[in-house]
Parts: C-alpha cells; structure tokens; sequence
C-alpha cells in the first residue's frame, strides 16, 4: 500500500532515489517502484512476482518482456560473433597479401541495366573485400558499374529508382506480423475469474436444461456465458485498437530521414527509399544508413559498437579501410559514402529482420498502479471469501430464503440437482466480486491513456520514444534549453560584417579579402548550394549558419562549384563543439598551402596576430584593434547576433605532411590573420516568451544552455523572459560554460539552481548541469540535437531530442523527438504529461468508488439476508462500465490549461490524493447509503407492499442495479474534474466522453426494458426511472457540496505514518 502513499520529490528531494541522489535508484524498498530509466532485470522481475493478477498475458502485454529481450540480446551477440570472425578474416587475408599471395577475384557480372550484380556487391561488403573492390576500379569504377555520378548522385528519377530497387531490393527488412485479432480475443478469454464464470454458466446451463427443460433452463446459466463473451469481446477490441497505435507509432519512430544526392542537387528523403548507387554526405552524427563504401572523408571516424559490440572508434580511409556498415554511427569527422547494399543485404538488415520488433516496456506509473491493483484486489479476494462463506453457511443451515419465504436448504429434502445449482449461483456471485474487485483493467489504463496522448502528441509535433517519458515529463521541475532552432527560428542570415579593420558591408571590402573569404567558405564547409539548369533561387543545403554564411560568400561574388575547382582540400578538420571551430587546408592552383579556420568569433579573434587591413595589407593585430575587435563581437552579442569569425593563414607546401601522416596532421592554429567577423541574425520565435512564462507559471524553471557568446545569450534570454531584467545577468544566475565547469561537484551543487542561462558552454558543460540539478532533486528535462549532446540526454530524467536539426546519434540517446525543433512544442509535452498522471487519477477516483460501492452493498446485504442484490451478469456489466467504458472515457482527456496552473506532479506524489480520498468516500458513502436503504426498505418506501412479493423484490432490484449504474453514469462526470466546481467544462469538445455516456445509457436502457431474463431485470415504469434518474442525479450538487470542505495538504499517508509512529512509541513506553 506504500506506493499509493508516497510524498512527492519537492516534499523529500534529499532521499528521492530517482532524482539522482543516489547512485543505485534499485536500492527503493518499495517493491512497486522502479526508476523512469534502466530499471534492473532483478527489479523488474520483483514487482511482477509480487503483484495479483488474473490475467497475465493480458496485464503483463505492455510490460517489458524479459525472456524476448534476453533472446534479442544473444542474437545481437551472434551477428557481431559473425561481424568479428569475417574482420578476422581480413586481416588474415590482408597479411596474405603483404607476403605476395593475392586471391584471384572475378570480374564483374552485369545485372539488367547495371555492370554488376547484387551477389557480387554483398559478398564485397560483408567480407570487406578491397581486392575486389579495386578490381571494380575503387569507388570510382563501382559507381561507373552502378552507373551513378560521385558528384552528382543518381539522376532520381521514378523508373531509375524502381529499376534499382527491383535489381538490388529496398531498404527495408521484413518484419514480424503483429498480433491479430483473435490473438487479444484469446489473451482477454486467460483472466482466471472469467474461466470460472464461464465454468459455472456451463454446469447451470446443463442443470437449468435437465431440471427445467431447454425453454426455461438455459437463462441463468446462459446469460452469465453470454456477459462473460461480451466483457471478452469488448477488452480484446480496446487492447486491439490500442496495440495498433502502438504500432503507427513506432513505425514512424524508424522512419529516419536523411540527405542524399541525387541529380546534383542535396534532397532529403525516407531511409525507407535510399536505393543502391545513391551517393549521401556522411557528417558527425549521423547513421549509416545502408553498407557502402567510402567515395572521400575528412578525418572520418566511426563507431561499430551496434554491429561489432566493441566501443573503439574506428577510423575510415578511402583507400585502406573504405567499408561502412549499415546501422552504425558517424563519431567524428565527414564524407561522402556510395551505397553498395541495402535491406536484408546488409548484416543491420538481418539484425533486425531477426529481432523482435517491440519487446514492451513498464511505466513507473504503470507498475505503481499494479500496486494499488494487488492491494485493492486482495481486499476484494478477503470480501469475496467472506461473501462465499458466509452466503454457503446462511444456505446450508436453512437460513436462506426462496421466493416464498421458505428455507431454500432443508436437510434430507432438497433435491441433490438443486443443491449444486444453488451452490453455484453463490460460487457465481462470490466470484464476480472478484472481477469487480480486482481492478484488472487500473494498470493497463496506463497504456491507453499512454497511446492516446502519443497519438495526439504526434500532432502536436513530438515523437515518443519511450512511453515513461510522457509521464515523467508532468513531473519536470526545470528544462535545460538549447538557443539555436530551439528558442529561435534557426532562419539565419549575415546582417552585420567587420572586415578589413573596420565595419563595413560586402561592396567595400578589398579584392585580397573577398577572394580568400571566397576560398575559405567555400572549402571550409558541409553545406553547398545547388544551382538549378533552368535558372531560378539557388538552393542552399547545410545547417543555418552554414547557409548564412554561404549567403554571405554569394554577397561577395562566390561561384561555389568554381571557387572549389580553383582549389583541392588537403585535410580537414570538422566543426567540434569543444573546440568551437573548424578547419581545412586547401592547396591553390599556383601551389600554395592556405590554412582556413571559422568558428567562435572571439575563441578565433585570440588566435589572431595580424589582420588584413582597406587595403588589403597584412597588418599587425596590435592590442587596440583586438580590442575594437572585442567591442565590436559584444555589441553584435548585445543585439542577439551570432558571431564567427573567419582567418587563415599560409603554411609551407614542403612541411605538409604526405600518406598515413596527412590524416594524423593536426592543422595550426596560432598566427592566424583575421578575414571577418559577421554577425548573424536569428530572430527568436514568435511566441516563446508566452511558452516560457507558462512554464514559469507551472512551477517549471526554464534555463538556456547554448554554446554561443554569454553576451548573445544574455539578449536572447531577455528577448525570451528567462531573464527578466539586466539586474539578473550576473553570475551565478548567467554563467560561462568555463567558469561552471571549473568548479567542484559541491560548489557546482550550491549555484545549479540559480543558474539560468550558460554561455560558451560544452556539451559536458551541459551534462554537469543535469547531473548537479538531479543531485539537487530536480526531475530535468534537456533538449540536445548534436552527437556530444547524447551523454545529457541519456542523463536527463526526460531527454528531448531535436528532429530537424538533430543528429540520429542524439535522436537515439533521446526519449521523445521534437519535430518541429520548437519551445512551445516542449511546453505542449509538459501538458501532456501532466494529463497522463491527472487522467490515470481521475479514472482511480471513479474506480474505487465503484469498488467500495459494490463491495459494501453486496457484503452487508449478504451478511444481513443471505442474499445479494446485485446478480453476477449485472456485476459483469458495471465491470464493463467501470474497467473498459470508464477507462475510454476518462483515460482520454485532451489537457487543460488547468494543469499548467499546478506545480509539477511529484514522482512519489500518492496516487490517491486527500482530494481524492473526499470525493470517492462522499460519492460511495452515499451510493451505499441510498442502496442499502432501498435493499432494506425498498418495498414500502417504492409502494410494492400490494404487489406479488417475487415481483416487488425484483422490481426493488432492478431499481436498485438501475440506480447503481446511473449512479456511475453521472459520477464519471464527476471524475472529470476532481479539483474544480464546473465539472462540464470542455464537456461538448470531448465527443468520446459524450458517446460512451450515450452508450452506457442506452444499454442500460435496453439491459433493464428489454432483457429482463438475461440480466434478472424487470421492466420499470416512468416514476420508478425518475427515481433512478434523481438518485443518480443528486452526485452532481453532492459533489459539488464536497468541493467546499477543505481538505489537509497533508498526505493521508503521513498521517498514518504518524500515529503509527506515536503508538509504537506509546507502546515501548509502557
């Protein structure tokens, strides 16, 4: 019972395990607790041994399945095997070759329109074969044979790619069906309760048929076998219709997009459609999306851990080791890769052909609710038991009744026939408690409110990939934000330039200046820029500010493709995110070496020992100028631009280095000559203020974390409202990434909660900052898009991945993508998560009313009469209200702007609120009130003293089971809104809510006029339904009413746990 109890993180933040305080999150004593992330198999295995269930197939169906995970786990460990024994054998065959003893290959076998054959190609790449591939002619020769230009790609085409796609396959693999219909049909006929009903209904079937013939005979048993197969069909078709969102959804979790080139210009397409010949530019990041090979790299690395399960980073060369492998990831460096396999033709293909394809995955939430089921469901197993015992004593002493008043046992006389049959209707009803009582369906509510809000939050522009993730993020204290793309449109253009030691604009910039800035931004770069044949806009490819400053080199006079033919790229150096540059060395037509370097404006300024002047002369960068440099980056910075400087320098052709050496070669980067400094405008997006004051408002500190300048930050973060005003932009609350990073683990603890915006930070900046916020008992949300993000996000309590600017490494560290790259998108994911754990409330709060109501009134009416009031097939119906309907209706509630008016949801927080706890216990105290007055004194006070006692007791009955469900009826209403007086707020704009109303009611309406023998009902006149109408209708000011008693802020739980702590100390004082 501990899990419905436990305080929230903002309550107990110093021993809240899961907010990182502690090292080991599995050391909770609560057995129904696990953390949101890597849960151990021990831990998991835990809660599920000791959770009551009825129905294992169906309640663990969404849990993570261990035995398939463990499967998966040695399949990926065979593959690699195999990846390691064909690396083996190449080397073997490597050394061979060293020694003379060179394999014989054969030459190239046409297929259709192509020079060679998909055999040929998949036997090259999965032995690494690069005899053969020089027999092909290298990459060149491979793609003159799969008739692709390395420059310009394949033409793109329909009937090219469908020639392609029928010769050498698609990228795709096959997958394993999913579970059909009658799959679920069967999972839902496995709950052990619903067997023994449907045992029972069979022997009253054949004893109803013998004792009175098939005419009469076949109702009670038959009707109980008829609800038993509807409650079946109902669960199977609402988990079917759930597993198929789930399905949509992790469809477009693989459905990875990509640039390829094709017909010379950069187009992004599906991986799903990448076809063998297609040329795709690899940067850091990235996936390898198919097998291929390499065409030209630039200190390109890669990690192989997902194939070869071994971490190295391997190192890639054009001519040594050109060989990519499908599903591993680029971990530094670029190039340019030509696909050779794709699909099952590749080793990741058959990985994934070979694994299952969702092995599930538990909630906290989910596994809490367990809990509360097992404690509920044991309750309901003591009642039931108690109900059977006691209804087979009343009956075997004669204490119960038949409908004329008589002992319904007598000793010596009653027919042994009618014996087992009035046994089995108490077995019956004894045992339809129990399905009532033990709330099956509470857990797997989770999973449905979970599929409903990732449908929905797909539309609000958020991928889930992992299900906690939606729950943890209504628990979210604070969001560490990137600036770029995240806060701002990432739409970026060059609106101020200094240049030639003064400001100036791209018409008065000298010819030595615009022809090395022309140089240096068009090989410094991985963006390009597409010029269409017909003439039109050139077409600009690359992240934001490669494009900007593309755009800039286009101002100048830039010919991209001549001024790249005027000279070769040497080495290269990547943009890294620690250092905050990159660089590359060209060699120009007349010999020279030129070293080109961009990055962070003043990081590269402090570089610089000279510069060229008006006109155009070197001059030397004396401490003045660097100076009018600096005031000019803070003034830039000031006014929310992004600056970057570009400089060279020259370098000696004889000291370059030549073969292995050139890709060891660290490029230099002292005396370098400053070109420009631009500054770049990123405007921020429109409406970001009003999204980060909603966070404000909902107790959720938002903190910006971004690598540009402090001063930059600082504007940005005023132009946003992360700072309110100038009188914050002082440290701690604005710090640098440098001076954060200096400090110790406790002095970092003391200022992580006043930080609120980091300039000139690192990726590891940033994971410091996540790490010291959880040590603090901050549940920390952060959004990343680069590959050195991926350690904070799996860091994070909920990691938010960017999906147009981020990298498939940071995707994958992720645990929900943002699709649109936008704040307001981030905030939407905060209200949805929020909904998850207020819906799962508001359905506990309906459910236990149910519970408490039924159980109370069938045990007293049991205990005092021997007789229940509520049959077996009605009980049947009110679980299909309260499990499935009630969960349809209630787990499906669209957010609110109510929940951002709330703190955080704490992670520990009760399930079962005081609030709650008033509610349910005024709306069954009543209920049971109401009922058991009618049991009791229903005949005089409905006027049937006059009529045929069997036909006034029915009629009492049928009133009373009408009453109870019209009750539950106008209590989902209630539900709706358990802290709020106007609970029909939104009620017209939720049409699901409002249909399974209408068609609770109508069933009602028909159960109890038309079906009088299946349900024991009889029909009922229009008073008598007015009756019902006004018992049902009272909840609605009773609730009401309820709403104005005040309740402690004080968990229920503490409360107990107080005076369990006073009596025991009262105790050991005596």
């Amino acid at each position: 019972m501990t899990s419905l109890f436990k305080q929230s993180p903002g309550r107990r933040r110093g021993s809240d395990l899961e907010s990182g305080k502690s090292d080991n999150a599995d050391s909770d004593s609560d057995t129904f607790s696990i953390p949101s992330k890597n849960a151990s198999v021990e831990r998991l295995q835990q809660w599920r041994k000791a959770a009551l269930v009825l129905n294992a197939s169906r309640r663990f169906r969404y849990t993570l399945d261990l035995k398939k995970e463990q499967e998966t786990r040695e399949m990926r460990q065979k593959i690699r095997s195999h990846a390691h024994a064909l690396l083996a054998a190449n080397r073997f065959m490597d050394m061979g070759r060293e020694q003379g003893v060179e394999k014989t290959v054969a030459s190239a076998t046409p297929a259709g329109d192509f020079g060679i054959g998909p055999e040929q190609l998949v036997l090259m790449s999965k032995d690494h074969n690069i005899s053969s591939l020089k027999q092909y002619g290298g990459a060149q020769g491979l793609a003159d044979l799969l008739k692709t230009n390395i420059e310009k790609g394949i033409s793109g085409d329909d009937d090219d790619l469908l020639n392609r796609k029928t010769i050498y396959g698609s990228n795709t693999y096959p997958r394993k069906k999913g579970k059909g219909f009658l799959r679920f049909l069967w999972d839902a006929c496995q709950d052990l309760t619903l067997i023994i009903l449907m045992v029972a209904a069979v022997a009253s079937l054949a004893l109803g048929i013998k004792t009175e013939g098939i005419k009469e005979g076949w109702y009670d048993g038959g009707s109980i076998a008829f609800a038993v197969i509807l409650v079946v069909v109902v669960t199977a078709v609402s988990d079917f219709k759930q597993s198929l969102q789930f399905q949509n959804l992790n469809d477009e979790k693989r459905n990875i997009h990509l640039e390829v080139v094709r017909g010379g210009r950069r187009v992004e397409v599906s991986i799903y459609d990448l076809v063998v010949g297609d040329v795709i530019p690899l940067n850091i990041g990235n996936q390898v999306p198919a097998d291929g090979v390499l065409i030209a790299g630039h200190s390109l690395a890669l990690d192989e851990s997902s194939m070869t399960g071994e971490s190295k980073i391997v190192n890639k060369d054009a001519n040594k080791d050109p060989f990519l492998m499908s599903g591993c990831k680029v971990a530094d460096g670029n190039g340019v890769m030509l696909v050779t396999g794709v699909g099952v033709n590749t080793e990741w293909g058959l990985l994934m052909a070979s694994i299952s394809e969702d092995n599930g995955e538990e909630t906290p939430l989910q596994v809490r609710l367990n809990g509360v089921a097992t404690f509920i469901g044991s309750i309901g197993l003591f009642v039931a038991a108690c109900v059977l015992v006691i209804l087979l004593v009343r009956y075997f002493t004669g204490h119960t009744e038949d409908v004329g008043g008589g002992p319904q046992f007598v000793k010596g006389k009653t027919k042994i026939g009618h014996v087992i049959d009035d046994v089995i209707k108490v077995v019956t009803v004894a045992v339809t408690i129990v399905v009532v009582a033990v709330p099956e369906g509470l857990p797997l509510a989770v999973t449905l409110t979970l599929a409903y809000s990732m449908r929905k939050m797909m539309a609000d522009k958020a991928l889930v990939r992992r299900l906690s993730a939606c729950e943890t993020m209504g628990s979210a204290t604070t969001i560490c934000s990137d600036k770029t793309g995240t806060l701002t449109l990432n739409q970026m253009t060059v609106v101020e330039s200094y240049a030639g030691g003064k400001k100036t604009d791209t018409q008065q910039l000298p010819a030595t200046i615009t022809s090395l800035c022309v140089e240096g931004i068009a090989q410094n770069t991985t963006g390009s820029i597409f010029v269409p044949e017909g003439g039109g806009d050139l077409e600009f490819s690359g992240s934001p500010t490669e494009k900007a400053i593309l755009g800039w080199g286009i101002k100048l006079g830039m010919n991209f493709e001549t001024a790249r033919s005027q000279s070769s790229i040497l080495h290269a150096f990547p943009f890294n995110s620690e250092k905050k540059r990159g660089g590359v060395a060209v060699k120009t037509a007349d010999g020279e070496v030129h070293v080109h370097w961009k990055g962070a404006s003043e990081i590269v300024l402090a570089c610089c020992r000279s510069y060229i002047d008006e006109d155009g002369n070197v001059a030397p960068m004396t401490e003045d100028k660097a100076q009018y440099f600096r005031n000019g980056i803070e003034d830039m910075a000031g006014r929310t631009l992004r600056c970057v400087a570009l400089a060279f320098r020259h370098y000696d052709a004889e000291k370059v280095p030549t073969g292995e050496e050139l890709s060891k070669w660290v490029l230099p980067e002292d005396d370098l000559i400053l070109l420009a400094i631009v500054g770049i405008k990123d405007p921020c997006r429109p409406g970001v203020k009003d999204s980060v004051q909603l966070c404000q408002n909902a107790g959720v500190k938002v903190r910006m974390v971004t690598g540009d300048n402090v001063q930059t930050a600082r504007a940005i973060a005023l132009e946003c409202g992360i700072l309110t005003s100038d009188a914050e932009a002082s440290e701690p609350t604005l710090i640098e990434g440098k001076s954060f990073r200096a400090l110790t683990d406790a002095e970092r603890d003391k200022i992580s909660d006043k930080i609120s915006v980091m300039g000139r930070s690192s990726p590891n900046d940033k994971l410091l900052l996540v790490q010291s916020l959880r040590r603090r008992g901050h549940v920390v949300a952060v959004t990343g898009d680069g590959t050195n993000d991926a350690p904070a996000l799996h860091e994070a309590d909920i990691g938010l991945a960017m999906g147009i600017a981020g990298t498939e490494v940071a995707k994958e560290s992720s645990d929900i993508i943002i699709l649109d790259d936008n704040f307001a998108s981030v905030v939407k994911v905060v209200r949805w998560g929020r909904s998850v754990y207020a819906n799962i409330q508001k359905f506990i709060q309906f459910q236990l009313t149910v519970n408490v109501a039924a159980l109370v009134i069938n045990v007293v009416a049991a205990i005092s009469s021997g007789d229940v009031p509520l049959t077996a097939v009605q009980l049947l119906w009110v679980n299909l209200i309260m499990d499935t309907l009630g969960a349809l209706a209630l787990a499906t509630e669209p957010p609110t702007d109510h929940l951002m008016g709330r703190p955080p949801v704490g992670r520990k927080e009760p399930l079962i609120t005081n609030i709650m706890w008033r509610n349910l216990l005024i709306q069954a105290i009543y209920q049971i009130s109401v009922l058991l007055v009618l049991n009791f004194r229903g005949i005089s006070i409905l006027g049937l003293e006059h009529e045929v006692p069997t036909h006034a007791t029915r009629v009492k009955n049928t009133i009373i089971f009408n009453a109870f469900v019209l009750c539950q009826a106008f209590n989902e209403f209630n539900a709706r809104k358990p802290d709020e007086k106007n609970i029909f707020k939104g009620i017209i704009k939720n049409r699901l809510f409002m249909g399974i109303i209408v068609i609770t009611l109508v069933l009602q309406v028909i159960i109890v006029e038309f079906l009088g023998k299946f349900a024991s009902t009889t029909k009922l006149n229009w008073q008598q339904w007015l009756i019902c109408v006004a018992i049902g209708v009272i909840s609605w000011p009773l609730a009401l009413v309820g709403k104005f008693i005040p309740v402690s802020k004080t968990p229920l739980s503490n409360k107990l746990k107080c005076w369990g702590k006073k009596k025991s100390s009262g105790e050991g004082s005596l």
